[in-house]
């Protein structure tokens, strides 16, 4: 068989146009991919590539090799990427996926002090628990459970689904609204007010709304903002309202910067899972991360 290096060595001259960008880009000497090439072409038997004073370019054979070898190629290499380890000896690395505002206001202070690497991916909940299943994932934060029968799942905190609002939001006449269960003038009221949302789908808005109101919201929030965390930050600063989970702005109601509302009647709770393959090499490293969401959603 070939040596695969003399292919992604092909490859690398292709996609920089130099043999010297090629050495560069797989961090070895311009003599070492000269002589790849030419074993290469040596075992091909024929030119890959016309030598011009700026660029090489493939002749038509190299395009017709080329087309044969790059989709594997591609395939070898994203594999390398989801399945690399540090090279750093002792040094383990573990892959963890969450939502990007569970890491901010939980991960993210801690990760210089960790003893071991860190990959942090943001997604759909579905494909990470795909990715934590297929072994690209070590750990999941997850209020969803799937149904693969290697993961283990292990509950730690509930988050509830919560109305909130800036410190200079009045809500007087809500209060009231409240006390008297006139659900109609509630819903009136709600609309009148300024709402935020994020750019997603708004799941914990329409369903807060269906769960008290029995149907889903009629209008759109007035302004979108990238996340969750955007969204307490712009209501610390003055008015209006939205739907968040209450870990995420826990510390901004307790110094009254965020003025707790409502929380629904019944109450919306989600159950947050660290979810794990039932064999792992990195225990240790997944209970360290587990004891730091452990004291901080306490």
């Amino acid at each position: 068989m070939v040596n695969l290096e003399w292919y992604r060595t092909f490859k690398a001259i292709y996609d920089t146009g130099t043999l010297t960008g090629a050495a560069e880009s797989l961090y070895v000497s311009q003599p070492g991919v000269s002589l790849h090439l030419s074993s290469l072409e040596a075992y091909v038997g024929y030119k890959l590539f016309d030598r011009t004073p700026r660029k090489m370019v493939l002749t038509e054979r190299g395009k017709i090799l080329y087309n044969y070898i790059q989709e594997a190629l591609e395939k070898l290499e994203s594999a390398e990427k989801h399945f690399h380890r540090s090279t750093e000896k002792d040094t383990p690395t573990i892959s963890i996926g969450m939502c990007f505002e569970t890491f901010q206001i939980t991960l993210e202070p801690y990760l210089a002090g960790l003893p071991f690497n860190v990959i942090i991916k943001f997604g759909d909940y579905v494909q990470m628990l795909s990715d934590l299943d297929s072994g690209i994932l070590d750990l999941i934060i997850t209020p969803h459970k799937g149904e693969g029968k290697n993961i283990d799942y292990k509950a730690f905190s509930k988050e509830t689904i919560v109305l909130v609002g800036g410190k200079n939001t009045d809500t007087n006449v809500f209060d009231e609204l409240l006390a008297q269960h006139d659900s109609k003038n509630i819903q009136e009221w709600l609309i009148k007010q300024k709402w935020y949302g994020t750019a997603g789908d708004m799941e914990h808005w329409i369903r807060f709304w269906y769960t008290n109101f029995g149907r889903r919201p009629s209008f759109k929030p007035n302004y979108i903002v990238p996340n969750l965390n955007s969204i307490v930050r712009c209501l610390a600063s003055g008015e209006g309202i939205a739907v968040i989970p209450d870990f995420l702005c826990k510390r901004e109601i307790d110094k009254g910067d965020v003025k707790l509302i409502w929380e629904g009647a019944p109450k919306i709770e989600n159950t947050l899972h660290f979810a794990m393959r039932k064999k792992t090499i990195y225990a240790k490293e997944i209970a360290t991360i587990q004891a730091i969401f452990e004291k901080e959603m306490a």
